[in-house]
């Protein structure tokens, strides 16, 4: 009875295929230019969204101020909620050293960061280092002149007793890191490792560096940072790590006000296209539903016929609505099509004028099955009032034009 029905539905819709074609122009009116609009929000939020968690600074909640952190408070910080890495940092006078290979080549006043595993700088390349492991940025590589292979000699003076002395350290380099994830010339060490600095421009003896002079360190000396290298879990963490860190009375910088650009301009976005699809929405149901009225009526002598030839009310219902579901399925598949081909043209022009983005207008296969199951369900919503008029009619009506 169903596939009845449903072979008297498409050869209706064939028959009559002028009528088919206006309502299915008026639904591909609204489906195809909402597809694009919706291509438009998804891809510009989601390309900015992306540079924003590709850039791993967007991540970084700087420290403004130095003071005096132990271990147990670096401790305390990894596991504060929101926070996704964190590693401390000593005075930024000890955050520098210089880079030597051979007496022509050298680099002086590299900047040196401490790195552990899940370093947000490094991504894939972080690891733990050994104390006498280094990783170079490629532009420290770059001025230093380093070929794969060759030792890397790490390099600090110092005053002492009115007396210069210089330490010296062999490293083994074990990567060097891209330069669009850090652009400067810089080292990252261990941890250990930049401590020692700092210990050996404070005077104490260090004789990894052949600094043997000054005064021994403790065995139970407290190990103390200036500051933190302190990240977000995530870009929406950015906010709440900061406030944390303000509540200690540390004054912090970050990117939160571009987070919050993005965002920002997501509701704007979101805001501007639910008004035009429900616009859109409100019109292409007071169309169709007049469509779908008008039909029922022009058709009621062929609906009281199907009647009286046995089919009932629901066998009524289902005509209407396969109709609708045939309508909105072409429908959507024309306005699927006319947004690929508006999609390509937005992105060649607009990529071309200048926007540094992958793409401008997209949108994912779940976009694309959520609007299909909104259009078939807008149709058969729309379709239920003429199956409502269509039932109405009574089986007696056609005998009346014999």
């Amino acid at each position: 009875m169903l596939l009845n029905v449903f072979r008297l539905a498409w050869a209706d819709l064939r028959f009559d295929w002028r009528i088919s074609f206006c309502m299915v122009a008026a639904m591909v009116a609204v489906v195809a230019p909402l597809l694009l609009l919706f291509g438009l929000k998804h891809g510009v939020v989601t390309q900015l969204q992306q540079e924003l968690l590709q850039d791993p600074r967007n991540l970084e909640v700087k420290m403004l101020s130095s003071g005096s952190f132990d271990q147990a408070w670096l401790e305390t910080l990894r596991q504060t909620p929101g926070v996704g890495y964190a590693i401390g940092m000593t005075r930024s006078l000890n955050t520098q050293a210089d880079l030597r290979l051979d007496r022509r080549r050298f680099l002086e006043s590299v900047e040196v960061l401490a790195s552990a595993q899940g370093d947000p700088l490094l991504q894939s390349q972080a690891r733990d280092l050994a104390p006498n492991e280094i990783i170079l940025t490629q532009e420290a590589a770059r001025r230093l002149g380093w070929t794969l292979g060759e030792p890397v000699h790490l390099r600090l003076s110092r005053r002492l007793d009115g007396r210069l002395e210089y330490g010296d350290k062999a490293m083994n380099v074990v990567d060097v890191l891209a330069e669009h994830r850090y652009s400067r010339p810089a080292m990252f060490v261990a941890p250990e490792t930049l401590l020692a600095l700092e210990y050996a421009r404070d005077g104490f003896q260090i004789p990894d560096f052949a600094l043997m002079t000054g005064q021994p360190l403790a065995a139970d000396m407290p190990v103390l940072y200036a500051r933190a290298r302190v990240y977000a879990s995530s870009i929406d963490q950015v906010g709440q790590v900061a406030k944390g860190l303000e509540q200690q009375n540390i004054p912090v910088a970050s990117r939160y006000a571009d987070i919050e650009n993005v965002r920002a301009i997501n509701r704007v976005l979101s805001l501007i296209f639910g008004v035009i699809a429900l616009t859109a929405i409100v019109g292409c149901a007071a169309s169709l539903g007049g469509a779908f009225l008008a039909n029922v009526d022009r058709k009621r002598k062929d609906l009281a016929v199907l009647r009286l030839l046995g089919i009932d009310s629901g066998g009524v219902i289902r005509y209407v609505l396969i109709q609708a579901i045939l309508l909105s399925v072409i429908a959507y598949a024309l306005g699927l099509g006319l947004y690929g081909l508006g999609s390509t043209l937005f992105n060649q022009l607009l990529v071309g004028d200048g926007l540094q983005t992958d793409f401008v207008s997209r949108i994912t296969f779940a976009h694309a099955v959520y609007a299909l199951l909104m259009v078939m369900g807008l149709a058969c919503v729309v379709a239920a009032i003429g199956a409502w008029r269509a039932v109405r009619v009574q089986p007696a009506e056609s005998l009346r034009e014999i």
